[in-house]
């Protein structure tokens, strides 16, 4: 098949400044978020992958070094601009649709063979579907580095500010809003990023790994509240005041995970535990004052002692305690006597003195003595 008349057609519409016109007009009507942007910046994508295309057509039907680069930097620059994928293949397939129809019209009026014509049809859409992956890539490729821009700069801040240190709150944080300071126990980067979708799903927020824990500062607590790793959180306040909250919240997360608790607690829940855990020689002196007359080593005096610490735990209450044992009541009542004649003190009688440090002593110096033995 003689291609030359083609050819000669492809040459004479590559200099045509009006068909360039043309396509750039049909990219921009096909695309309402493509249309948002100047002109001439559409002009300048256009005037590039339509040479390359026509190009292409003139020699062996393979895109060039040019039109691939073309290209590429459509698909990178409109990433960086935020037009979504599928809007500007809109534009990019209206402009091809568009050259095809006037390649198609001016050869018929030329008299250019319909074989040769159809050729040509062909070729342009193998040379824009390689076109299309390219563009595809190298959005795909400006979004990722984008997305990792942006979140090493988001982690920075957080990090910052978690330290106390003087950072601009910015995007997407409000140096307005007031935020709970949440830490956890997780340190996995895999499973850290399955509990920063949790924290984050209710709100505004910001999560990552801080000190090789994820941390979150953020606008709603979840609900119903998460199961599983212990989580710590503090009452809401403004960014500039999270790294006193994070100091207080990781101290409560390390007592936290001493006692074994899981799912999310609320700061002001462990502030008992969290101060009797910063002060273990006191809670020790507390224990053998208390339980003098207790053996770490006897298992029928470890279980008074665990009854009795789930007795306070429980309001004092022998049902509930009872319940919590899985024993009958009279077991823990039982228990709780022994336990006074052991020791020669009672568990819930001051003598006189102020009943909060009373019990406060006991399930102290309780906690303490069953966690040393």
């Amino acid at each position: 098949m003689d291609r030359g008349p083609f050819l000669d057609l492809v040459a004479e519409l590559s200099g045509d400044p009006a068909l360039l016109e043309a396509t750039v007009a049909a990219a921009r009507g096909s695309s309402p978020v493509v249309a948002e942007l100047p002109e001439e910046e559409t002009r300048r994508h256009t005037r590039a992958l339509t040479d390359g295309v026509l190009a292409a057509l003139r020699h062996d039907g393979e895109p060039g070094p040019g039109a691939l680069a073309a290209a590429e930097a459509l698909g990178s620059d409109r990433a960086r601009q935020g037009v979504p994928v599928a809007d500007f293949l809109d534009g990019f397939q209206a402009g091809r649709t568009f050259l095809v129809h006037a390649l198609i019209a001016a050869g018929r009026a030329r008299g250019v063979p319909a074989d040769a014509l159809l050729e040509g049809v062909t070729r342009i859409d193998a040379v824009t579907t390689v076109l299309i992956q390219r563009m595809v890539h190298a959005h795909r490729v400006a979004e990722l580095e984008l997305a990792r821009t942006a979140r090493e700069s988001h982690q920075q801040m957080l990090r910052q500010l978690l330290h106390g240190e003087p950072v601009p709150v910015t995007e997407p944080l409000d140096p307005d809003a007031a935020y709970h300071c949440v830490v956890s126990g997780v340190a996995d980067p895999a499973a850290a990023a399955g509990l920063e979708g949790v924290l984050t799903a209710q709100g505004h927020g910001l999560a990552g790994l801080v000190d090789g824990r994820l941390a979150a500062l953020v606008t709603r607590l979840p609900e119903p509240r998460p199961h599983g790793p212990l989580l710590v959180a503090a009452p809401p306040a403004r960014p500039a005041r999270a790294a006193d909250r994070y100091a207080l919240v990781r101290r409560a997360l390390r007592a936290g995970e001493t006692a074994g608790l899981t799912g999310l607690w609320r700061l002001t829940d462990l502030a008992l535990l969290t101060a009797t855990e910063a002060e273990p020689d006191l809670g020790l002196l507390l224990a053998a004052e208390l339980l003098d007359g207790l053996d770490p080593g006897d298992a029928f005096h470890r279980e008074l002692a665990e009854t009795a610490l789930s007795y306070l735990d429980h309001g004092a209450r022998i049902e509930a305690t009872a319940a919590a044992l899985h024993v009958h009541g009279n077991t823990v009542k039982y228990r709780l006597r022994r336990l006074h004649d052991l020791t020669g003190r009672s568990l819930t009688d001051p003598g006189g003195g102020p009943a909060v440090p009373h019990a406060a002593h006991w399930w102290w110096a309780l906690r303490r003595w069953l966690a040393e033995g």
